[in-house]
């Protein structure tokens, strides 16, 4: 799998386990304060934790491959250039043959 396609699913996969996490974390947070028994609560906290931790994990690996992505591209761009300011120094006349002492 290329980078760029692992960045597209891994990018929204890792927002989507955040906004979820968050989601379980509201949901134990009015459990607890509603009076539930505390495991079911604490349950709850501890996977909205589990799935916010992954998320951030998850997104942090998608942040890695586009940083690649934009590495590549710069060199590329760079190494482009570099090949035209040489190829345009070898065509440029020497200056030997114009007669100057």
């Amino acid at each position: 799998m290329s980078a760029r396609t692992k960045w597209l699913i891994l990018a929204p996969v890792g927002l989507l386990l955040i906004g979820a996490g968050l989601c379980v974390l509201v949901g134990a947070g009015y459990e607890m304060h509603a009076g539930a028994p505390f495991m079911r609560w604490f349950l709850k906290g501890t996977y909205s934790l589990i799935l916010v931790n992954g998320g951030i994990s998850i997104f942090g690996s998608a942040i890695r491959f586009r940083v690649m992505l934009d590495t590549r591209q710069l060199i590329r761009q760079e190494l482009k250039r570099q090949r035209k300011d040489f190829k345009r120094y070898k065509k440029a006349p020497s200056p030997k043959g114009n007669g100057a002492t």
